[in-house]
């Protein structure tokens, strides 16, 4: 049976509501995670008020070393 291992990762937005994300900033942390084996399996923004975003949570998963 395969096994898996976790990891959350929490991206705060920029800006003085929130909201701006550093798309290539994003990008490159994204990259980074998939090269070290993570894949991605959820994301979402937690919203604050009127449309803008606090963060951005995102779930990812790998195969667990037996």
């Amino acid at each position: 049976m395969e096994k898996f291992e976790y990891k959350v990762v929490v991206y705060d937005t920029k800006g003085f509501w929130g909201g701006n994300v550093e798309t290539n900033q994003l990008e490159n942390q994204l990259n980074l995670l998939g090269y070290d084996g993570w894949e991605m399996v959820s994301c979402t923004s937690t919203n604050q008020s009127y449309g803008s975003s606090k963060s951005i949570v995102c779930i990812f998963k790998r195969k667990k070393d037996q």
